[in-house]
């Protein structure tokens, strides 16, 4: 299972401490310097069976600078997917990546559910 994060984000902190709580081993990928490629994303996306603006950190500085949530509605997928794949300051986090299942951001009813 791939923990994917960004060491500055209290939220991905939280998420690692609760994963450690849980007992629960991981690879941990750095999304800053390991940004996840177009065909990572891809497949992602579609084991999640998640809405793809699921996995835009919209909170975040770069997606503001971009105007992305006027953007995005215009864009098509394969456009979003690209436009992900640039930066890994765009991509919601934390995730993790299971054999048969993703999940994005944490949620920690959903992450127990799953992990658990």
């Amino acid at each position: 299972m791939q923990f994917i994060q960004y060491q500055k984000c209290s939220t991905c902190k939280k998420a690692a401490d609760w994963l450690k709580a849980h007992g629960i081993s991981y690879e941990d990928r750095p999304i800053k310097e390991l940004n996840p490629t177009k065909e990572e994303l891809t497949a992602w996306y579609h084991k999640s069976g998640l809405p793809l603006k699921r996995f835009f950190n919209t909170s975040g500085n770069l997606y503001k600078e971009l105007g992305l949530k006027d953007k995005l509605p215009a864009m098509s997928e394969e456009e979003q997917l690209e436009l992900l794949s640039t930066d890994g300051m765009l991509v919601k986090r934390p995730l993790i990546i299971g054999e048969d299942f993703v999940l994005a951001g944490f949620r920690e009813a959903e992450w127990q559910a799953k992990l658990l």
